[in-house]
């Protein structure tokens, strides 16, 4: 019975972390440094039209200084990924980029360790 439950307690713990590592997803990831405005719609453009903004990155700045967040758009899958850490992207705002970074499917939140242009 003691051999009984030790198994049930190892495959417990087996599926346990198993299911933590299906939840993470290494990086790097690519993209555009946008804020998450924007990036629901996939563009600056119509943000850009209606402040007369020039440039993708003062969008993004001024999208975030207004209560956006920093995200990580990628054009070519569509996909938003969120950021945790909220200052690192600022250099990078409006730029092609790869974060370097655990993706915790869970929270739908890449853990920025490295951000670099992409150019």
């Amino acid at each position: 019975m003691k051999r009984f439950a030790i198994g049930i307690g190892g495959s417990v713990m087996l599926l346990l972390l198993s299911v933590g590592i299906a939840n993470a997803q290494k990086g790097p990831f690519s993209g555009e440094i946008m804020d998450s405005q924007c990036a629901k719609v996939g563009s600056h453009e119509e943000m850009m039209k209606k402040h007369d903004i020039k440039t993708e990155k003062a969008c993004t700045l001024g999208c975030v200084k207004n209560g956006g967040k920093f995200v990580l758009y990628n054009p070519d899958t569509k996909k938003t990924y969120q950021l945790d850490d909220q200052t690192k992207p600022e250099p990078f705002a409006g730029e092609k980029v790869k974060v370097t970074g655990d993706y915790d499917r869970a929270k739908k939140t890449i853990h920025v360790t490295e951000i670099q242009s992409a150019s």
